[in-house]
């Protein structure tokens, strides 16, 4: 695979100070983004939440992600699994049950459903392990790096792709991650990210995707055109061979991406493909769009995009790349809502936003010139209990406001914690949920109490305190009572109890200045 010379390099790292000049306006996802907050083709077909609704547990190694599966009561009950560290082939078994099938030296998410992988705390790690989705539908992964996975040498997993899908996937989010390799096929790698043998209604979006021979493809060959309904939206590419992506058939969106130096060929639109190509920026590449190693040809309806310091070969037998100066050869609708980065934009939102612990912070659309505010990266601080204090005086601001949450039991209402009684309460349907207050404006808050309703003291077990605007964690701990953090503005924020001792009633959460 051929290597950045040292001024591309260069470019690359300057990104960053690009950023800084154009300002582009941020905003930012609430907590719940890993659940509720697909984009692209993933809200289509019913929609893509994940693991909404269900049990949230951590996991450090790859077994415990696997145990987390398995444990579950049946291989479609909603769950979250937040991970932490590295994930390697020496912490990663083939763990049993009725509710999963699983593999050594692989994660595998196998003819499952409603399943959410998110990175916390200090990030999460794969490395040298691929993610393979098999026969799955409604899956979320998130704010995880998976890197240098292999097809040839040692070790080696998942056919060397990064995060792959094949035999009968539906819905799957994969949402600011970063995939990278460290060469191409001949170094032992293969694509980053591959769906294959009827794969359909794919988002990829605010990912880094870089140093590989192959960034991914949609169908295995010519004749695997069963794939589609993909979008990528807010993703680098940077220092690929080819495949950015490949698509054989169906129908793909692909807006608002960095390409930087695309070595050979970049989005390969073959065997009836139809792409929709969107305000992308280009640079420093070769034939970044058209159909190539191929006579099967592919389609795409192009605007908006930018294409600087971009070179294109002469079209002869299979190699017909689209430009200089690329026009649309089809017409795609789009059925979902979307807002567009101008292209000169595109550089500077993507790189304060796209890949792992990056703060899951997302474009407005608007390419507003202003200085986004700083967000940290979601972690967890070390589980505290609440200090035994009084209940806190002034104004309990939750009276008024607005609320909504994860999920509620039958027979009670998200109002239910902010309409100041006792005798009304809010349960999740499971043992685990969250309930949040929310203003119409920005407010102040520095601490909150719970309070359990009568003859469920004590059901409440493990918990966090989450800045719903950003996903900051402003605090964790166990059981009920008055919880102070650090004074924030915020305009929602959720209280997410994340283990129980039976079934949780909040009658009421409280707020305070």
């Amino acid at each position: 695979m051929k290597r950045p010379v040292a001024v591309r390099l260069c470019a690359a790292l300057a990104t960053g100070a690009v950023a800084a000049a154009t300002g582009v306006a941020l905003s930012m996802p609430t907590a719940s983004a890993a659940t509720t907050g697909a984009t692209g083709y993933a809200t289509q077909n019913g929609g893509t939440t994940g693991g909404a609704g269900g049990q949230t547990v951590r996991a450090t190694t790859g077994t415990a992600i696997h145990t987390a599966l398995c444990n579950r009561a049946s291989a479609s009950t909603p769950i979250t699994i937040q991970v932490e560290g590295t994930i390697n082939h020496g912490n990663t078994s083939k763990v049993s049950g009725g509710s999963c099938n699983t593999a050594d030296g692989v994660i595998e998410l196998k003819q499952i459903s409603n399943v959410t992988i998110v990175g916390v705390g200090n990030g999460a790690v794969f490395d040298q392990l691929g993610i393979h989705i098999r026969e799955a539908s409604n899956i979320i992964i998130q704010n995880v790096t998976v890197r240098n996975v292999k097809k040839s040498g040692s070790p080696t997993s998942n056919g060397g792709d990064a995060i792959g899908m094949e035999s009968n996937v539906r819905n799957v989010w994969v949402d600011h991650v970063t995939l990278e390799a460290s060469g191409g096929e001949s170094e032992g790698y293969d694509g980053l990210f591959d769906m294959k043998n009827n794969t359909q209604y794919v988002t990829l979006s605010y990912s880094i995707l870089r140093n590989s021979g192959r960034g991914g493809l949609i169908g295995s060959s010519e004749s695997d055109t069963s794939n589609g309904y993909v979008t990528f939206h807010h993703n680098l590419y940077q220092n690929i061979d080819s495949r950015t992506p490949l698509l054989r058939g169906g129908i793909s969106h692909i807006y608002n991406n960095h390409y930087v130096q695309l070595n050979e060929s970049g989005i390969n639109s073959r065997a009836g493909a139809r792409a929709k190509v969107d305000n992308n920026y280009f640079k420093d590449s070769k034939d970044v769009l058209g159909t190539f190693y191929t006579d099967a040809a592919g389609y795409w309806q192009v605007s908006g995009n930018i294409f600087d310091n971009v070179t294109w070969s002469s079209r002869s037998g299979d190699n017909n790349p689209a430009g200089p100066n690329p026009t649309s050869n089809t017409s795609v609708s789009i059925p979902y809502s979307y807002s567009l980065d101008g292209a000169s934009c595109v550089p500077g939102v993507v790189s304060q936003t796209a890949g792992a612990n990056k703060g899951l912070r997302v474009s407005d659309g608007n390419c507003t010139p202003q200085t986004p505010t700083p967000t940290p990266t979601p972690t967890d601080p070390a589980p505290t209990d609440p200090v035994p204090t009084d209940p806190p005086t002034g104004t309990n601001l939750s009276i008024g406001a607005g609320s909504d949450g994860s999920s509620k039991a039958d027979g009670t209402s998200y109002g239910n914690v902010r309409d100041g009684s006792m005798s009304t309460y809010w349960s999740p349907s499971g043992s685990t949920g969250s309930v949040s207050v929310k203003w119409g404006s920005a407010t102040r808050v520095s601490s909150v109490n719970i309070r359990e309703a009568a003859g469920a003291t004590g059901a409440i077990g493990s918990w966090r305190v989450v800045n719903h605007d950003t996903g900051a964690v402003l605090k964790t701990g166990s059981g009920a009572g008055v919880i102070a953090f650090t004074p924030t503005t915020l305009s929602k924020i959720t209280f997410e109890i994340t283990s129980s001792n039976g079934t949780p009633r909040v009658a009421e959460f409280e707020t305070y200045a």
